[in-house]
């Protein structure tokens, strides 16, 4: 091997040298159409995004009968001409989505501060003053993702996150998060989450999603029971942090995005983890019928019951 060619193998570590493996060829390739995205006016990917959700509407995924029956579940009092408008326009919200990746990985500050309306901050910084840290308490809405980097650009947040088998989207996703002010912490690591609170630091939580490992409980969502992670009660309990609801919605036409974070919340946590989570619920239920497009219905929430409960899932179909 010639002296240049130790040089350069010397310079690119091993991780780098699997990222560049051909089975991560299609990532980096639509990572890198995305990157171009970024550059569009914002009316521009929006009208991108709603017709890329329009398209994967129609294709026979499974994903279109989860999110069919979530609607059904959870919001039953509209005719089933209703829930095909609503659902419809979930997909439309979707396909947004995907487009705000790019936007919260890539564009300027700048940008992004012309289309956000922040309200709430003044709870964070008073809670900050206290000296033990806060948990903005969230949920999965599809706007999640350029939310937390308007946040971020506001104050240093730590983002947990659920690890991809992807390697190369995972570093990529790791790496703009962190370059724009944020900071990934795996949402297993809860000694990580612990030590930012004690540090006085904040740390965004969205803990919505089916849960059926250590300290899940069965919790009414929409009046359905539904496992639930109950962590948000232990970890404020053993850090003192305040808890902060906070949501992001995403405005009508082109209006941009509105983040609202609530005053903490008083009396939590009290001595049922069930009834700190189901108060939170309500807190989800009132988001979602405001902006019901925007709730991530692709999400299983009622999987993994057990024998005691329905499965939810196991017939889902376009007639449901």
């Amino acid at each position: 091997m010639s002296d240049t060619a130790r040089r350069f193998t010397g310079a690119v570590s091993p991780r780098w040298l699997r990222l560049l493996a051909p089975r991560y060829w299609p990532t980096w390739i639509a990572l890198g159409a995305l990157r171009l995205l970024a550059l569009l006016p914002f009316r521009v990917q929006l009208a991108l995004g709603r017709a890329l959700g329009a398209a994967l509407r129609h294709l026979p995924v499974r994903f279109v009968d989860i999110a069919r029956r979530n609607i059904r579940l959870c919001l039953p009092e509209l005719q089933s001409e209703e829930r095909e408008e609503l659902l419809g326009r979930h997909f439309e919200s979707l396909g947004i989505a995907l487009l705000e990746i790019a936007q919260a990985w890539w564009s300027p500050p700048q940008r992004l501060a012309k289309l956000a309306q922040v309200e709430g901050c003044e709870h964070v910084r008073a809670a900050l003053s206290r000296g033990r840290g806060v948990i903005l308490l969230t949920a999965h809405f599809t706007p999640l993702e350029i939310g937390g980097r308007i946040l971020s650009g506001m104050f240093p947040i730590n983002v947990l996150y659920r690890p991809t088998k992807n390697e190369a989207l995972a570093y990529m996703q790791s790496q703009c998060r962190c370059r724009n002010g944020g900071r990934a912490i795996r949402r297993d690591d809860i000694r990580s989450m612990v030590a930012a609170l004690k540090n006085n630091e904040c740390v965004w939580f969205a803990p919505d999603q089916s849960y059926r490992k250590k300290g899940a409980e069965m919790v009414p969502l929409f009046g359905i029971p539904a496992a639930t992670n109950t962590a948000t009660s232990r970890i404020a309990r053993m850090t003192g942090a305040a808890v902060l609801p906070y949501f992001v919605e995403r405005l009508p036409g082109a209006g941009g995005y509105r983040l609202r974070i609530l005053p903490p919340l008083e009396n939590f946590p009290s001595d049922s983890p069930c009834e700190d989570a189901e108060r939170f619920h309500r807190l989800i239920e009132a988001q979602v019928r405001a902006v019901p497009e925007q709730y991530l219905w692709i999400h299983r929430r009622f999987k993994g019951l057990g024998a005691d409960y329905p499965d939810y899932y196991r017939k889902a179909s376009p007639a449901s």
